[in-house]
This record gives C-alpha cells, structure tokens and sequence, in this order.
C-alpha cells in the first residue's frame, strides 16, 4: 500500500479537521474568516485529516478549493463516507462519486491515502471481514487504513489479515472502557496511523454528539447526513448501537461530547515510545488529534511536535 503523493517525510501530525468557529482564538486569530483557516492552518501542520467526507460525498471542485489554498507538500489524508463503512453500502456509484471527488487532491500529488472508521458496533466476524475484503476490492490499489473501535479486532490474527488485504491499521488513544480498543501500535502495511481521541469517559457512551463543523459539509451532491457528529449512539451494519454504560474514568469536560478533552503532557509522552517503534517499522506515520472541541486538537498537536522534536525524532 504506497501512498501516491510527495516522497516520504517520517513522522506527519495534523488534525482531524480544521474547520471549527470554535477555534478562532484558542488557534486562528481573532476575526479570521472560515475560508482562510487552511491557509493558516497549513503554517503549523503539512498533513490534514479529511472528516467532513464522511457525512457528505462533495463536489471535486470543493477539495480542488481546499487543495489550492495548502503550499506544495502539503498532504491529504480522506475519510470514507459513512454509506461504505456504516452501511455497508456497495453501490459501484457511490465508491465511483467518491472517487472522482478525491481526484484533484491526486492530480496535485497531496493525496495520501483514506481512513475507514467502522462503529463500535462492528466486531470481528465472518461477516465483518467479508464487508472488510468487499470495501478493499471496491478500492484497488488506494493506500487504506481501518480504525476499529471494538476490542475483539485486537488479535495477532487480524494484523495479518489486514497484511494479507494491504491495509493500514489505525491505532486509536481513547477511553480504557470495556470493550473499547487499547492503544495497540502495529504496522500492517508500509504507513504507519494513530488518531487521538481523547480519554473522556464520562461522555463516551451517553454524551451528545458534536455538530461537525466540516468545510465540505453541505457542499455538492453526495449521500449521508450534509452535517452531523461523531454520533455516540449509532446503530451499525449489523444493528448493534454503542452501549449506555456506568461512567468510568476522570471527566474532564461537562459539555457532552466524547471528543471534548485536552490531552497533559504526560499523557502525550506515554506514546513516545509507540511512536519511535513505528517510524522504526513505517515509511511514514500518521498522527492525528480528533478532540477537536475549542482548539483542543490543534493545541496538543503542536505539543506533540515539540515532544518529538526534543526526542529528536523525524515529526
């Protein structure tokens, strides 16, 4: 799996997202408009997660827009829609629409790969895997990384499952909750993923989602929601809904949002070591922060940046 876009640049940080009014202040300037946030956003990180796709497929020309306003190098990684991973959609359309939407990131060379983010919902099962080989085969030859959310994914057999199909594992920070996927660090395929996603669980399971704030939102024809949030009670393929379970954990926000958490110092450093063992293995490794409420995301990016610098590691 070899992402097509510019030679590779060791470890790559970045936010999943970046179109959030919330952020005017704690990261863009005061009165800065939405439509200059990339562009600022482009001076402090060279790799951006792509969410908003996952609600609505947009127009080519919507990422043709976002790709012109990041400098040459600059790298994109795009989340697939909800239709292929929650829905198990199979419509050759629908992967087709979302394909050509892609295509200017491509022609650009900053297009670096897709993310599938499956529910908790989704175990592994024989079925699960057939959905899994279904959506690598719909895809041929794009650099794809799976994000599970249920621990039953974590086995040494699944790691060579997804070698065996040429998918990227993506290894996730969250709430140590029963059933919910530990920090696990494994490369599957030549990159390397991790997504942040903070440890608030409080609200994991029972908070309100947050409204996504994503650039492409509302924008061009495609399937799935126009806007919408990470949804903390969402039925998946085969029916199964997030469970409402006892509070467990430190709360460390009161606003209902599973996302809504700023990471300490000394919770960053617990993943250094991780960290170095996977650009040891990877050609390049992906680190994204999804807590994304109030700059949060951004804030503990750049502290990690400075984390690995001092580490003297390639970030």
């Amino acid at each position: 799996m070899s992402p097509p876009g510019s030679d590779p640049r060791g470890i790559l940080i970045g936010t999943s997202g970046y179109s959030f009014a919330d952020w005017v202040g704690p990261f863009y300037p005061p009165d800065t408009r939405p439509g200059d946030f990339l562009a600022w956003y482009a001076r402090h990180f060279d790799v951006v997660e792509v969410n908003s796709t996952y609600y609505r497929i947009p127009h080519p020309r919507v990422l043709e827009q976002m790709e012109r306003k990041t400098p040459p190098g600059f790298h994109f990684v795009v989340k697939l829609n909800q239709a292929m991973t929650h829905e198990g959609g199979r419509d050759p359309d629908l992967y087709r629409e979302f394909l050509a939407a892609i295509e200017p990131l491509k022609r650009a060379g900053k297009y670096d790969g897709l993310l599938a983010q499956f529910p908790w919902g989704f175990k592994r099962s024989p079925a699960a895997l057939d959905q899994l080989a279904g959506l690598r085969s719909r895809l041929p030859g794009e650099p794809l990384f799976v994000e599970f959310r249920h621990a039953s994914w974590n086995a040494p057999e699944t790691w060579d499952w997804l070698r065996e199909h040429a998918l990227g594992f993506c290894a996730v920070d969250e709430p140590a909750l029963e059933g919910l996927m530990p920090p696990v660090a494994v490369v599957t395929a030549d990159d390397a993923y991790v997504r942040f996603h903070g440890r608030n669980a409080r609200n994991w399971w029972g908070g309100s989602p947050r409204r996504e704030r994503g650039v492409a939102s509302g924008a061009g024809s495609g399937r799935g929601q126009a806007a919408g949030g990470h949804s903390s009670s969402t039925p998946d393929l085969f029916g199964a809904a997030e469970p409402a379970v006892a509070d467990r954990g430190r709360p460390r926000a009161d606003s209902g949002d599973r996302y809504d958490y700023d990471y300490s110092e000394r919770e960053l450093r617990e993943w250094l070591g991780k960290i170095r063992d996977l650009a040891q293995q990877a050609r390049r490794t992906y680190l994204f922060f999804n807590n994304c409420h109030a700059g949060q995301a951004a804030r503990n990016a750049r502290l990690m940046q400075d984390l690995l610098r001092q580490q003297r590691l390639p970030a």
